[in-house]
């Protein structure tokens, strides 16, 4: 029996055609890049946050659930808060030179403050 959910065809046209099959636009999530070959680029942000300041790790190439067990890894061993979402990770504060010490040691060798 065919799949006639109508939510996974919403946006599309109407077709007449039996063997038509509606895309649902799911994205395929790339492999996780080694430690060492990631590009991670370390930045302070001050932009639309009310003041406040966070330290901004951009470059992260690889699945959400990688990204999310780098983000826990860092906001515990600063003992702060922030979120990781988007290949971005956020850390409250100015903890550029802590967190650079902290990818390097873990292996993120190509690890860089901007």
């Amino acid at each position: 029996m065919k799949n006639n959910d109508w939510k996974d065809r919403l946006g599309v046209m109407y077709s007449t055609n039996p063997d038509f099959a509606y895309e649902k636009g799911e994205t395929e999530e790339e492999e996780t890049l080694p430690k060492e070959k990631q590009l991670l680029r370390i930045l302070l942000d001050k932009r639309n946050r009310g003041g406040k300041v966070v330290t901004l790790i951009t470059g992260f190439r690889g699945k959400d659930e990688d990204l999310m067990a780098l983000g826990k890894l860092l906001k515990v061993k600063c003992g702060v808060g922030g979120s990781a979402k988007d290949g971005e990770i956020l850390v409250q504060g100015d903890l550029r030179q802590k967190i650079l010490d902290i990818l390097l040691k873990e292996g993120y060798t190509k690890s860089r403050i901007i």
